[in-house]
């Protein structure tokens, strides 16, 4: 089969890594950002740097959207709508929440493409190595087309049905960030408790260290804090449209998540704080009233 020619809108912090992966693996990419400044670093990856969104898709086999939520995707496609041509296959990989899904669902529908629900999972590194964990939804034919791609973005692609309508991939991308959130802003209060009562902050790290308690991911991001090392891998406040995101979506399912509501007040008022550019571990400054952006 012939190497599909992908378009990328969208070259934030994951879309950038995503688009060294997919040049990395020798595929045709045109890339796409609402502000170009941002994109044109890629050019030296060799990905043609397009000026306008519909210039990018205009004649891609796939298009992949990476942008910040479910009103920015379709601005973005509204943007390249002169350029699409029926059958494209459109590789969604944002986190819009269950309420945007029927939205993309219409607009693929009008336009007559191929839509993949594929919301990934990973942060800038494993973006920029093409270990991505994806979650897809999406019709057996554009799974066909789209190979090539989720092989050189993702580790892994989790197929959970073929009607990307039933939002279950953007279900679970949902489940799993609830976890993440969880577990970051935990280990952020322990670190702060810590020296809050005096102690020194690595002993919280170092206790749990190959224990049941401890993971990789909790490790990392507690290095991370130690170090006052905010450079971001997942942004604060994307991070913090994901929390809103669960509660929301929490509460049209009739549950009270007590956890996930306060870890959605928290990142705001990291946010509010002035720490939004920073990766999402800096929601640990958001328990020192007086630690704000510097």
């Amino acid at each position: 089969m012939k190497a599909p020619v992908v378009a990328l809108l969208g070259t934030g912090i994951m879309g950038a890594g995503m688009a060294r992966s997919l040049r990395r693996a020798g595929l045709e990419l045109r890339v796409w950002n609402r502000t170009r400044a941002t994109a044109e670093p890629l050019a030296a990856a060799g990905a043609l740097v397009a000026g306008s969104a519909a210039d990018a898709v205009r004649g891609a086999d796939v298009v992949i959207t990476m942008v910040t939520d479910g009103p920015a995707v379709l601005a973005a496609m509204e943007a390249a709508r002169p350029g699409l041509a029926a059958g494209q296959v459109w590789l969604q990989t944002s986190t819009v929440g269950v309420g945007a899904v029927s939205g993309l669902v219409a607009f693929a529908a009008a336009a007559s493409l191929r839509l993949i629900d594929a919301p990934v999972l990973g942060t800038r590194q494993p973006a920029e190595q093409g270990q991505l964990l994806v979650f897809g939804t999406g019709p057996q034919e554009a799974r066909d087309q789209a190979a090539a791609v989720l092989d050189a973005i993702a580790a892994r692609t989790l197929w959970l049905g073929t009607d990307a309508a039933t939002g279950t991939a953007t279900r679970l991308k949902l489940v799993v960030n609830s976890w993440v959130l969880a577990t970051v802003t935990g280990a952020a209060e322990a670190l702060a408790l810590a020296e809050g009562l005096g102690l020194e902050p690595r002993l919280f790290t170092d206790t749990i260290a190959g224990g049941g308690l401890d993971s990789g991911y909790l490790q990392g991001k507690s290095a991370a804090i130690l170090k006052g090392d905010f450079a971001p891998q997942f942004a604060l406040a994307t991070a913090a449209k994901d929390a809103r995101l669960i509660v929301d979506e929490a509460v049209r399912a009739g549950l009270r998540l007590d956890m996930a509501a306060a870890v959605a007040e928290r990142f705001a008022r990291a946010v509010e704080q002035g720490h939004g550019d920073k990766d999402l571990s800096a929601t640990y400054l958001a328990g020192f009233a007086d630690r704000r952006e510097s």
